[in-house]
């Protein structure tokens, strides 16, 4: 899955599992409140999917792709906190202004606020006696949450809060109990677990605004955001503290910088606007004067809720089944928390390198969580969301002018260098290939060519030795695979760009995968810097971070060829041979070993579907002509993988990664290879789904016979003519149209058979 424990050495808990029933019926029976407007793509989404065991989604109010993601912050207690929220928790500390989404490591929660009662508290109390700080318990029979809107009574202090949101400005709005002292703390100290702040800054300017910044180091290392606050209520009082000593005045610079507003009597309902910036509290001003005019509570709410039903509505589908309905939109929901625009109304934004840049002429994108979101979720963008493809793909060509590389793993401004590859590249050359223009070709081939020849992360093996010897890297097998899938993308666009020498440079890496091809054993294994293939070898061990594979094993890396499936097929000995290989991954028991990731999940067999470099694998069947393989594991995944309940992801979310998968497979096909525009089929799971595409056309799957049991493609017609390939390319699918798939509950053994009916990653 995304990261696992990649730093501090956060361990996972066993946390106490609530009822899943709970929040899934709630959130189904939740009714908006006067005055807010749902539509039935909104109402059909249930944010609490995913927020039980590992699936670590936020939960919270936001907008597509928005900078803010303003929700409820728990006590970090390890691993499956990482977004800062878990559905087994009933404690709540406040309500920072942003948040990740599924990832594997835990950050941000800047900006904390939370109202309370009583006298002044400036710590945030235990998860055993919240109140001996200004934290309160919450429970989900008192919380709502739709995308948008989230709102939770905090049981302590009688109070009810509200959240809601624009792209770069949160709207909070708090409901105090009559004849109680009130306040309302900004804790610029907390963060969401692996964060610690670095240097804070807040000011009172005046008796409506309060401004200031937080500096922090985390999993990103040096992130920097600026806020300006602003009250429609009068602040009269207003104090600082370093961490819990009072200071002098009404502005503080420090570390662990606190500000509390009090009020003698209850101030009734308090409404904050909190709006952030990259650049300054100057800006963060600007975004809300730009963003958020008045104190209309439901009016930016409808406004929230009207982006989230344009971009939901963007797919239609039609079922009996009601759950598959709320699966299907939360997951649709899921995939445009993240990338999150990163830059002020003005268009400025802060770079990798520091420096201010002012409007660059695109939207400026960070929380790109590359290793997984190039497998689906970045093809799916631009079936989706075209429009913001060339902005998504500037960002990343900016990102190699900062800092001399492609993004690996950016946050805030930030490089993590998070997980293995260099995998800003199937993204922009998926967009290259697909025809989108609005990013320079030459630029953007210029710093995939230079991130692909740097020397670290075992590279320079790879140039000098075609593959990286287990003894000089960690996780060399995992990082070589990778890095083909990388290079074959760079000779797919030096191809289509005329740059013969650099196309066959980049074929010859990308088939460097076979290097590691054990045909004694037909597994991938790792090699030493002698050649020799490592002794002792065992396919279902994994060790987490130290070992050959990153997050997974010889089992589940040996398919992780997604650019050459044919090749992998011939090294398997044929199309027979490699099916009953591809069999055996389904039904193969093991013993992973005591140090294997937490990250290996869903497992059918050694197959994972909790981690990403598994997602292709159910679609490889149909490229040695068994189609209908892949209708049985796609259908088996979905069933026993994604259901609306807390707990009804396999594992991390990752920033859409889990969720596009699911949109895809759901929608009948999926990318196996993620930058050559062709998608392979499954078994698509609705009735009908319709798809809008640019400039006012529609792609319609529409099953016949279609149930629980008839999950084999029995026959395809396209625009009405019989359409006998197992695929359908980028380029059909945009041009709009029907495809009518008959459905039967035996296999036609015969559909994509021929060799000229399967897919191909012809290069």
């Amino acid at each position: 899955m995304n990261m696992g424990f990649r730093i501090g050495g956060a361990l996972t808990l066993s946390a106490l599992m609530l009822n899943g029933t709970q929040a899934s019926a709630q959130a189904k029976q939740a009714k908006p409140a006067k005055g807010f407007i749902e539509s039935r793509s909104v109402a059909a989404v249930d944010p609490y999917i995913g927020s039980g065991g590992h699936g670590h989604v936020f939960v919270g109010a936001s907008v597509p792709y928005g900078a803010v993601q303003a929700g409820p912050t728990n006590i970090v207690k390890g691993w499956d906190w990482c977004s800062g929220y878990h559905y087994s928790d009933s404690v709540v500390i406040g309500f920072s202004q942003m948040h990740l989404s599924g990832t594997g490591i835990g950050d941000l929660g800047d900006v904390l606020i939370m109202p309370y009662t009583g006298k002044i508290r400036t710590n945030r109390g235990t998860q055993e006696n919240p109140t001996s700080g200004y934290g309160s318990h919450y429970s989900h029979a008192r919380e709502k949450a739709r995308p948008g809107y989230y709102a939770v009574k905090l049981d302590d202090y009688n109070i009810d809060v509200e959240l809601t949101a624009s792209e770069r400005v949160a709207l909070h709005k708090y409901t105090f109990p009559k004849n109680e002292p009130a306040n309302i703390i900004i804790d610029l100290k907390e963060g969401i677990g692996w964060d610690a702040p670095v240097e804070t800054f807040i000011r009172k300017v005046d008796d409506y605004t309060l401004e200031g910044y937080r500096y922090s180091k985390g999993w990103a290392e040096d992130q920097r955001v600026w806020f300006t606050i602003k009250s429609n209520v009068p602040v009269k009082q207003f104090q600082v503290f370093e961490g819990d000593n009072k200071q002098t005045g009404i502005s503080l610079k420090g570390k662990a910088v606190k500000g509390v507003i009090s009020f003698e009597k209850s101030p009734g309902q308090v409404m904050l606007k909190v709006g952030i910036s990259p650049v300054s509290s100057a800006n963060a001003l600007t975004n809300i004067n730009a963003e958020m005019q008045g104190w209309d509570f439901a009016k930016v709410v409808n406004s929230a809720n009207a982006k989230w039903d344009k971009e939901l509505s963007k797919v239609d589908i039609q079922t009996k089944d009601e759950a598959a309905r709320r699966v299907f939109y939360t997951a649709l929901y899921h995939t445009m928390i993240d990338p999150a625009l990163f830059n002020d109304h003005d268009g400025s934004y802060r770079g990798t390198d520091k420096k201010v840049y002012p409007n660059p002429g695109f939207d400026n994108y960070s929380v790109f969580s590359l290793w997984d979101i190039y497998r689906s979720a970045a093809p799916l963008s631009t079936i989706l969301h075209p429009e913001k493809v060339n902005s998504f793909v500037n960002s990343m060509i900016t990102i190699h002018k900062q800092q001399g590389k492609l993004p690996v793993w950016p946050l805030m401004g930030s490089e993590t260098n998070c997980m293995v590859g260099y995998h800003a590249v199937p993204p922009i050359v998926d967009a290259y290939l697909k025809g989108f223009t609005g990013f320079n070709a030459e630029d953007a081939f210029a710093a995939m060519k230079a991130t692909s020849m740097r020397d670290d992360l075992g590279v320079k093996y790879v140039k000098e030795r075609g593959y990286i010897p287990a003894d000089k890297e960690y996780e060399s097998v995992s990082k070589a695979l990778e890095y083909a899938i990388d290079d074959w993308c760079i000779a797919a666009m030096a191809k289509k760009m005329g740059k013969t020498e650099d196309y066959e440079y980049y074929k010859k890496r990308a088939a460097y995968y076979k290097n590691y091809f054990d045909s004694t054993i037909k597994f991938v294994r790792p090699r030493m810097s002698d050649g020799s293939f490592k002794t002792p070898y065992d396919p279902f061990n994994s060790i987490h971070e130290k070992g050959d594979f990153t997050e997974g094993n010889g089992w589940q890396y040996t398919w992780l060829v997604p650019q050459d499936v044919e090749g992998l097929i011939s090294l398997m000995g044929g199309d027979e041979a490699f099916t009953r290989k591809l069999d055996s991954l389904f039904t193969a028991k093991g013993d992973m070993g005591a140090e294997a990731s937490n990250d290996i999940s869903g497992l059918i067999g050694m197959y994972a579907h909790g981690n990403e470099p598994s997602h292709h694998v159910t679609y490889m069947y149909a490229f040695a002509g068994n189609q209908w393989k892949t209708a049985e594991k796609v259908r088996q995944v979905m069933k026993d993988f994604y259901f609306d309940q807390p707990e009804g992801l396999a594992g991390n979310e990752d920033c859409g990664a889990m969720s596009s998968w699911y949109v895809f497979s759901s929608l009948g096909f999926y990318p196996v290879n993620p930058a050559n525009g062709v998608y392979v089929m499954g078994s698509p799971l609705f009735d009908k789904a319709t798809v809008k595409l640019q400039g006012g056309k529609t792609f319609t799957v529409q099953t016949i016979n279609n149930s629980k049991e008839n999950i084999y493609i029995q026959s395809v017609t396209l625009n009405g003519k019989p359409y006998t390939k197992s695929f359908i390319t980028h380029q059909d699918l945009v041009k709009g149209g029907t495809m009518v798939v008959t459905m039967g509950n035996k296999p036609n053994v015969n559909f994509g058979k021929a060799v000229a009916d399967r897919p191909a990653n012809n290069l």
